[in-house]
């Protein structure tokens, strides 16, 4: 499979596709600089606009947007102490500190070079593992496919954290929404109510632009006021280029903390913020002056953007090998894949290899393009993106809301639906139920239901031939110990705290 990774090399490097790396670079540099605004709402609302795209400049817009907004959370985290995305939470204890302290432009700086090479690191890690896997994956059948699909949507349930039982809620909101339209076997309209336009089911741009682009926005709109942003020119950045030999001295952190954020990213639900502020302790930890920590120490900038960059493309692992997104993102990301006819999972890599190594290809690009592009604009022009009035930037994300998905169909019922799952999305925010669960309910509802029952029609109805073969029963093991795990270790810390009271 490595000669196919050479070979889609050629095609990404063509300029509409490197173009849109570039672009998508820019705009989520902007986007995450912003508060209130992330890299998944981001993407969300670009999918509409992709559809008239080649496949390849459609990823490379999202693969670019997601390197840039990671970065650009740094900004407003390191000059105002208010993260532009949850991941930036560590940047800002020791970059806000070094900005009161006139550094903030050298912050910034470190910050850029950190999250380049955590991205470029997490992009290697994708090529060289997710091949592998996928090849692994590719010798099992609907009933092994059936089980991945439990199993994966089971582990985002169980290991995204909180509440299990809202978790299986979001889930089977989502396997609903999945199920919506014409049986593929049958031919009878199943949760469509009578509408004309649900019979080829609910299109998934619908969902995630309501669930996750919305929200944000009505959030961003009920705070009338911009942030002080006036510390946006007192940057005092000095050169570069000039500034980046002496950089070196955070290879060690640069080393550990890529190694962290590529292991949390293929964590299911773990995410940049965890991955953040493991690296940010453990480099603390291992540092020889950990008082001034929290004060104003580069170091823990760099730590703490090398790791949240780091699980950018390891958390795509997962996603496409076995359809199990490590982030947020990256299930927004299977849907975009979703959109342009790709189906994550064992086979994308047999029936379009150009296509997802053209896609790991454009996640080193876009890694490597921080350097130039945040590098020598973030601390001049990027910055001052801070100024723009809320309600503008609200009442702009939400005409480009209405516009992109109107012209999916050109419907109004779409556009209908859409601020229907917005309401739905905000109320399940406000009460703390997880959005993730539901984008793969909607993806692998339908997925594992049509697995299940070809892999019936195969055992001619015995339903023994779901737990016949090893591979199943290993899976099957697995799920119940996604499901099991942290009930005991619940039980267990229970037990501890309760012993520990008793010997007070």
């Amino acid at each position: 499979m490595y000669g196919n990774l050479i070979d889609a090399l050629p095609n990404v490097l063509t300029f509409s596709n490197f173009a849109a790396v570039v672009f998508g670079v820019l705009s989520g540099i902007i986007v995450g600089a912003l508060p209130g605004l992330s890299a998944t709402m981001a993407i969300s609302v670009l999918i509409p606009f992709t559809f008239a795209f080649e496949p390849l400049v459609a990823l490379g817009l999202m693969a670019g947007i997601y390197n840039g907004a990671m970065y650009g959370g740094a900004i407003p985290a390191v000059l105002l102490r208010i993260p532009g995305t949850p991941a930036a939470v560590a940047t800002s204890f020791d970059g806000y500190p070094m900005a009161q302290q006139g550094r903030g432009g050298y912050a910034l700086q470190v910050a850029v070079v950190s999250s380049s090479i955590g991205g470029i690191a997490s992009a290697l890690a994708l090529m060289l593992l997710a091949p592998p896997l996928a090849r692994l994956t590719l010798l099992f059948g609907p009933s092994e496919i059936f089980w991945i699909a439990v199993f994966a949507m089971t582990s985002v349930v169980f290991l995204l954290g909180g509440n299990p039982i809202k978790g299986l809620i979001s889930a089977a909101f989502g396997i609903v929404v999945s199920l919506c339209g014409s049986d593929i076997i049958t031919g009878y309209d199943r949760f469509t109510f009578g509408h004309l336009e649900l019979l080829d089911g609910i299109n998934i741009v619908v969902l995630l632009v309501g669930l996750y682009a919305l929200p944000p926005v009505i959030d961003l709109l009920q705070k009338s006021s911009s942030p002080d942003a006036s510390k946006a020119s007192e940057l005092n950045a000095g050169s570069f280029w000039a500034n980046l030999p002496g950089m070196r001295r955070f290879a060690k952190t640069w080393a550990r903390s890529s190694v962290i954020g590529i292991l949390v990213g293929i964590l299911p639900g773990a995410g940049g913020s965890m991955a953040a502020f493991l690296s940010y302790n453990e480099a603390r930890r291992d540092s020889t002056n950990p008082k001034d920590w929290g004060k104003g120490e580069p170091e823990g900038v760099a730590a703490a953007e090398t790791a949240n960059n780091a699980d950018t493309a390891s958390a795509l692992i997962p996603a496409l090998t076995l359809g199990i997104p490590g982030t947020a993102v990256a299930a927004i990301m299977l849907g975009g894949l979703l959109v342009h006819g790709l189906q994550p999972g064992p086979m994308l890599f047999r029936e379009n290899p150009d296509i997802v190594f053209g896609f790991m290809w454009q996640f080193l690009f876009g890694a490597m393009l921080l350097i130039f592009l945040g590098g020598s604009l973030a601390t001049n022009n990027f910055a001052r993106v801070l100024l723009l009035p809320r309600p503008l930037l609200g009442s702009i994300i939400i005409a480009l809301m209405l516009i992109g998905v109107y012209s999916i169909h050109g419907r109004m019922f779409d556009v209908y639906l859409m601020l229907g799952f917005g309401l739905v999305g905000f109320a399940m925010d406000k009460l703390d139920y997880p959005l993730p669960p539901v984008v793969l309910g909607v993806i692998l509802g339908a997925f594992a239901e049509q697995n299940l029952r070809l892999a019936l029609r195969i055992g001619r109805g015995d339903w023994s031939i779901l737990w016949t073969n090893t591979a199943s029963v290993v899976l099957i093991l697995l799920t119940g110990a996604v499901v099991v795990g942290p009930l005991v270790m619940r039980t267990i810390r229970k037990w501890r705290r309760t012993k520990n009271i008793q010997g007070e």
